[in-house]
Formats: structure tokens, C-alpha cells, sequence
């Protein structure tokens, strides 16, 4: 009851944007879903047993990604890449930081998505996200598999469909433009990603087809 009810508050604030022009939600809408996220959590909590932290929720994210979960280890370190004390800490604590550099957890949500398809994202995407920040907690992403039987539990613990990825009509919402670079080999091109083409010019990788396992080289007239 809870639930339909917070949804309905979520619905009835955002369906003018879905009768116009899509514009991503603003920061009171944002907040709803930060609460939900948080409700989530709780739930969780109270579900395995074990105290689950707040996650970091920003809406930071365009394209085909209606939501994403990421984490990252982060050492204090000053701008010559040396372990920098802060004035607060004590040496034991700097020394456990810069040794076991803290782990921060974030999920980011699409808010063009969410302005679109404002039911989708409250009924899947949040729960989506929320349970691979749960399995992480959890088990270790590195231990599991990203939408595997662990997940897949949490979503029906979660009374939510373990769907892998949403199928979205993007028309109005903004999406990232990737450039490709073309290489070839002796029996095809292929295009790469500025990521992957990066990569390579920098010395970090190399990529060979797949067929006639030739490395690939670059055409430079299509730069």
C-alpha cells in the first residue's frame, strides 16, 4: 500500500513532462527517488541481517542507461601522487587509508529516463540497482556475476522482476555520441571505439581479428 502510494505521488508530479518536451526531473522528484532507494536498503537490512549503509545516488548519466551501480577505491593522495595526512586524522587512521584505500559505492539514474518512463523507473530501475549495490555488500561483485542467481534472488526478495535491461524509445533524450575509428587487416575493417582506439595509440593494447587473427591497423583516412 505504501509502495502504490509513493509511486502515485511520483507519477502524478511528472506526467506533464511526459506530455511534452522530455526535461530530465528536478531536484524534488530526484529526491523521491533517493528515498525510495534508501527504503530499499532498509528493506535489505532487515531481510540478510546485516547493517547496509546508505549509497551515494546521483543523476548523472544520458543515453540508453536508464541506471548504473559503480563503485571505486580511493586513496588520499596529494597532486604528486604522495600519500597526503589530513589535520583531523590520526596516524594510524592515515596509514590504514593509504594502505586499504576506502571503497565508494555509487548508483547513478538517467533523469531523462526517469522523466520518460517515470513507472518503468520506479518499478525496476531503482530496485535494479539497489540489488547489485546490495549484492556487492553482500558477496563481492567480483565474486558473483553481474545479473546472476544472487542478484536475481535479491530482485524477488525485493518483489521486483529480475529484468537485465530495460527497451526504451530514446526519441528527446539526450545521447552520448561515441566516435569510432576504423582499422583493417587483410580480410575486413572494423570499427573501434574512441576508448579502445585510445588504448592503442597509447601503446596499452592491441586488438587482431578474429578470423584471420592479423593485427588490426589503423586507416588513417578515416580519422
Amino acid at each position: 500500500m505504501l509502495f502504490s502510494l509513493h509511486l502515485n505521488v511520483f507519477l502524478s508530479s511528472i506526467i506533464f513532462n511526459v506530455m511534452t518536451i522530455v526535461q530530465p526531473i528536478n531536484e524534488e522528484l530526484q529526491q523521491q527517488v533517493i528515498v525510495e532507494v534508501q527504503r530499499y536498503i532498509v528493506i535489505a537490512s532487515g531481510l540478510y541481517k546485516k547493517i547496509i549503509e546508505p549509497v551515494d545516488v546521483v543523476f548523472d548519466i544520458k543515453g540508453r542507461a536508464a541506471g548504473i551501480y559503480r563503485f571505486h577505491y580511493k586513496k588520499v593522495s596529494n597532486k604528486k601522487g604522495c600519500h597526503k595526512k589530513e589535520n583531523h586524522q590520526t596516524l594510524n587512521d592515515f596509514f590504514l587509508q593509504a594502505w586499504f584505500p576506502k571503497k565508494y559505492q555509487q548508483i547513478r539514474f538517467n533523469p531523462w529516463i526517469f522523466s520518460k518512463y517515470p513507472e518503468d523507473s520506479w518499478i525496476n530501475t531503482i530496485p535494479h540497482e539497489v540489488a547489485h549495490y546490495v549484492s556487492d555488500c553482500l558477496y563481492g561483485l567480483k565474486n558473483i556475476k553481474p545479473h546472476g542467481a544472487e542478484w536475481r534472488a535479491i530482485m524477488h526478495d525485493f518483489g521486483a522482476v529480475p529484468l537485465v535491461r530495460g527497451n526504451y524509445d530514446l526519441e528527446g533524450i539526450p545521447v552520448r555520441k561515441v566516435r569510432r575509428y576504423y582499422y583493417r587487416c587483410s580480410c575486413r575493417q572494423v570499427a573501434l571505439t574512441s576508448i579502445r582506439h585510445n588504448k592503442v595509440q597509447r601503446g596499452r593494447q592491441e586488438y587482431r581479428c578474429r578470423d584471420c587473427s592479423e593485427k588490426l591497423i589503423l586507416v588513417e583516412n578515416y580519422v
